[in-house]
């Protein structure tokens, strides 16, 4: 049964023209993602390390970065963007949006930088400062971008995300996600920024963010990725939980295997660039699940690949990783 469910005896996926190869040397048998796997979003990537702004534009032609949270995501997590991207704002009138998009994404990572991970009572005053003036930064430009494009689902994403860190409260970042969801009602990102948002950490009641994301994926077709706001529904649950087992139980197991059947494992399933971090996020909540049926057919599709969500909530991500992946 489980051989049928989970695709075994079934043929692989054809091979991808535009991945990256491997590479060679890996610690502990593993490598972190470059790019999200893809030779262009690598061109990308050094499009905008170079901080070239017609080159970035070039780059970008085989992606939607108005739906594409993921493509999005290289540019908002590359340092050095927000030394360049402010001239493409005030310069390049016919792509405004794109370069608002991309300015306003940045400084949200930006800002979150300048707060760093610590607890908000070991926050310094001044970090504060900058975190604040950073996201403020990039309410104003994903607002703006969000108008210039009204289909684009993207900014209003970025916005929940903002929104959080703001503390702006209930009503605009219900807005928001109703926004975002008018545009694209299965948009995984969304979800996921929702499901962050009704933890207890930020305001939330314990168990709402796991109902959400049931009755969420309840309406997904067969093979959608939104399959993943169940593992991190589940992974959201462990980190905010005081026991490291909380996940162990056959309740949680049955539950990650029939969505991970739906979603990545399911023959409709799409690899797009960056599919990697759907498997991880099964990963990483099927391991701390200590389930043990799936699990190794998820490690092995990754073929040694991590990514750092949702691994950036252990100590050591690489290190955990490989020992899971040891594990199953």
């Amino acid at each position: 049964m489980f051989g049928k469910l989970f695709g075994r005896g079934t043929e692989r996926p054809p091979a991808d023209p535009h991945a990256l190869p491997v590479p060679r040397r890996q610690k502990h048998g593993v490598h972190r993602l470059r790019a999200l796997g893809d030779t262009r979003v690598l061109a990308l990537v050094e499009a905008a390390t170079a901080g070239e702004w017609e080159a970035v534009k070039a780059a970008l032609e085989p992606f939607d970065l108005g739906r594409d949270h993921q493509i999005l995501g290289e540019l908002a997590n590359l340092d050095g963007v927000q030394d360049w991207i402010g001239r493409a704002v005030e310069e390049d009138k016919e792509h405004r949006a794109t370069a608002l998009l991309v300015s306003g994404a940045r400084h949200i990572g930006w800002g979150w930088e300048a707060r760093t991970t610590a607890r908000a009572v070991d926050v310094t005053r001044e970090q504060w400062r900058v975190f604040r003036e950073r996201l403020h930064t990039a309410e104003e430009q994903l607002l703006e971008a969000a108008e210039l494009q009204p289909e684009w689902v993207t900014p209003w994403c970025r916005l929940l995300t903002s929104g959080r860190g703001m503390s702006l409260g209930p009503a605009v970042n219900e807005t928001r996600l109703d926004a975002a969801l008018r545009r694209d009602p299965l948009d995984l990102d969304s979800h996921v920024e929702w499901v962050m948002q009704l933890q207890p950490r930020w305001g939330g009641e314990p168990g709402q963010a796991l109902a959400f994301a049931r009755e969420a994926f309840a309406g997904a077709p067969e093979g959608h990725r939104l399959g993943c706001v169940i593992a991190a529904a589940h992974i959201e649950e462990w980190v905010e939980s005081d026991g490291s087992n909380c996940l162990d139980t056959p309740g949680t197991q049955e539950e990650l295997r029939n969505a991970a059947g739906r979603s990545i494992l399911h023959p409709g399933y799409e690899r797009r660039p960056g599919w990697q971090e759907d498997f991880n996020t099964f990963a990483m909540a099927l391991a701390l699940s200590k389930e043990s049926i799936v699990a190794p057919r998820v490690f092995h599709e990754l073929a040694g690949a991590y990514t750092p969500w949702p691994w950036k909530y252990m100590a050591q991500p690489e290190k955990a990783y490989a020992g899971f992946r040891r594990a199953a």
